[in-house]
């Protein structure tokens, strides 16, 4: 599927591609409309039909990833209540072993998220995802989501990449379309990013469903030579 000399630089999202994206499904989609709920004195399916649009209002946009949006906009203390339920955060099978092989074979690995800075905080906290990367870049810090090509662009300043030898990984279609538009050479879509939901369609993308099926074969240090 991929053709490892072609790589240096592998780009990583992480919901729904290193970690589970049932924690973040779950949070938005259950546990934010029953705390609107219930500081409402609404019903559950009543704070669902108020919320949903205006989620949907501001999906692609970095305000749809910043909690600190979210809590002006619901009057909802976010990043505390991410901590509270914290204990969903999961990484995916067999993520940590391909990152230690893409080092392994030379390549360089770095995570590249939408996520706001105290949902990345907590999650690096929770895993310790950090230490098997060569950089970790927020959207946050750029100025632009991942969706858009400007993204890809100014990542270039904070990370050493050539687009053309980079393969990007990623739940997310309208971020690896903005990928491909700006040149980055090698795209991969994520088959499974809710291990609780079925897999979804991923649209012209070819796609992955378990990391050892992509993981590239290590650099093998040569035999030494045996004594005179």
């Amino acid at each position: 599927m991929l053709s490892w000399t072609e790589i240096d630089w592998v780009l990583l999202d992480m919901d729904g591609t290193l970690l589970d994206l049932h924690y973040d499904n779950h949070f938005w989609q259950e546990t934010i409309p029953r705390r609107y709920a219930a500081q409402r004195g609404l019903d559950v399916p009543t704070a669902k039909a108020v919320l949903t649009p205006r989620f949907r209002r501001a999906e692609g946009t970095l305000e749809w990833y910043c909690l600190d949006y979210w809590t002006r906009e619901l009057g909802i203390d976010i990043a505390t209540l991410k901590r509270e339920a914290a204990d969903l955060i999961a990484i995916k099978p067999h993520a940590l072993e391909f990152l230690a092989a893409v080092r392994g074979a030379g390549k360089h690995a770095a995570l590249v998220t939408n996520a706001h800075h105290h949902s990345l905080g907590l999650k690096l906290e929770r895993t310790r995802l950090g230490e098997h990367l060569d950089a970790i870049v927020s959207a946050h810090d750029l100025g632009h989501p991942k969706e858009q090509p400007a993204f890809w662009d100014r990542l270039r300043t904070c990370v050493a990449y050539d687009p053309t030898r980079s393969l990007l990984i990623d739940d997310n279609l309208t971020a690896l379309r903005a990928a491909r538009e700006y040149g980055i050479g090698h795209l991969l879509a994520v088959r499974n990013p809710d291990s609780r939901r079925p897999p979804k369609d991923t649209a012209e993308f070819a796609a992955m469903d378990d990391f050892r099926a992509i993981t590239p074969p290590t650099i093998q240090a040569p035999a030494s030579r045996p004594p005179n």
